[in-house]
Formats: structure tokens, C-alpha cells, sequence
């Protein structure tokens, strides 16, 4: 009886120190991802105050307004379009591995793009048209290989478009329109479904010659009746 109660006891024991680990390791979780998004706040300048609730004493970021995570507390979007932020992007938001959506489009952000966005291997939508965007675009995006979305238009982007781009058979939506590309735009992989129009108003930037198809050759007329 008495071994039985000590089986017991430790039986518990290991159950409350698993379920202590398993907090732990979830707290820890989302503090480094409620870290990155933090530093990323410090670098922004927000005078309309949409930030206001992140704060960084809080156990993980998914009660800050415009985030989003799943059910493990993982961050997996960010919504602050047209919020008005002023400042740049950080190397930080890399960390960010199950985000899906990142929206900061129609913003005052300037600076690069981080080569640190390509670890966002969970990405669908990356949407940063409408700032103040500069430098090249990373080779790294091409390692999104769930990406559907790429806008990046109406910024001050420079450079060659990567190749490694082409590579994303997910890619439905893009546009680079609007910045400052140049050399040649790639017509292979996902690229032969798009339009100019993707590539509109980048004056150096050269398209791929479409050479026009011959003319069907008309039907051989039909036999006369004899």
C-alpha cells in the first residue's frame, strides 16, 4: 500500500514538472517574439498612437492590438496599413517563423529591406507598397516558398529583380511597379504569369521581347461539288 502511494506521489510530481516545462517553454516563446516586435516599435515613430498596447512586460504579443497568432501563442500576422508610422524596418522581424501575413503597406518606412525577412518561411502575403522603401530587393525572398503576395510598389527600390523570385511556384500576385529597378526582367518560372503591368514606371528596367506568333495559316478551301 505504501509503495503504491509513493508511485502515486511521483506519478504527480512528473506530471506537475512537465506541465511546468511546457509553460515555461511557451512563455519564453513569446517573449523573444514579443521582443522582436518590440524592437521593432522602438524604431518607429507612431503619432497616432495604434502601438499604444504593445507593451513589452506582457507575457507573449497576442493581446496587442493589429497582432494575430495561432493557438500555440505564435505570432502569425500583422496588420498596420496606412497607420501613418514613420521609421524602418529591423532584422528582428526575422524571427517571426510562423508569421503569415505581413501587412505595413501605405506607410512613411523607409531604410532597406531586411535580408532577415527570407526566415519568414511561413509567409503568404508581404505587403509593403506605398513608402519610402530603398536598395535592392533581397535575394533571400527567394527562400518564401509559400509566398502568394508580393507587393512592393511605389517605393524607392534600386537594383536588379532576383532571380531567386522566379524560383516561388506559389506566387499568383506581384507587383514591383513604381520604384527605380533596372536590368532585365526574368520570364521564367512563376514571372511568365505576369504582365507589365507588374513591372510598370521602373524607366531602366527592360522587359523580355515578346515575340509576336505567326498568323494560323487559313483553312484549305472546301472541295467543289463535281
Amino acid at each position: 500500500m505504501e509503495m503504491g502511494r509513493i508511485n502515486s506521489l511521483i506519478s504527480t510530481c512528473a506530471l506537475l514538472w512537465l506541465i511546468l516545462v511546457l509553460e515555461n517553454v511557451s512563455i519564453v516563446y513569446g517573449n523573444a517574439e514579443g521582443d522582436a516586435l518590440y524592437a521593432f516599435k522602438k524604431q518607429l515613430r507612431d503619432p497616432n498612437n495604434v502601438l499604444q498596447s504593445w507593451d513589452p512586460t506582457l507575457v507573449n504579443p497576442c493581446m496587442w492590438y493589429h497582432v494575430t497568432c495561432n493557438l500555440d501563442n505564435s505570432v502569425t500576422r500583422i496588420d498596420l496599413g496606412s497607420a501613418n508610422l514613420t521609421g524602418q524596418l529591423v532584422s528582428q522581424l526575422g524571427q517571426l517563423r510562423n508569421l503569415q501575413y505581413l501587412e505595413l503597406y501605405n506607410n512613411n518606412i523607409s531604410g532597406k529591406i531586411p535580408q532577415h525577412l527570407g526566415n519568414l518561411t511561413s509567409l503568404v502575403s508581404l505587403d509593403l507598397f506605398r513608402n519610402k522603401l530603398e536598395g535592392h530587393i533581397p535575394k533571400t525572398l527567394g527562400k518564401l516558398q509559400k509566398l502568394r503576395n508580393l507587393r512592393l510598389n511605389n517605393n524607392d527600390l534600386t537594383g536588379n529583380i532576383p532571380y531567386s523570385l522566379t524560383t516561388i511556384t506559389t506566387l499568383h500576385v506581384l507587383d514591383l511597379s513604381n520604384n527605380n529597378l533596372r536590368g532585365y526582367v526574368p520570364n521564367n518560372g512563376s514571372f511568365s504569369l505576369f504582365t507589365p503591368i507588374s513591372f510598370a514606371n521602373n524607366p531602366k528596367l527592360i522587359l523580355p521581347v515578346v515575340v509576336p506568333l505567326p498568323p494560323a495559316p487559313a483553312p484549305a478551301p472546301a472541295p467543289l461539288n463535281s
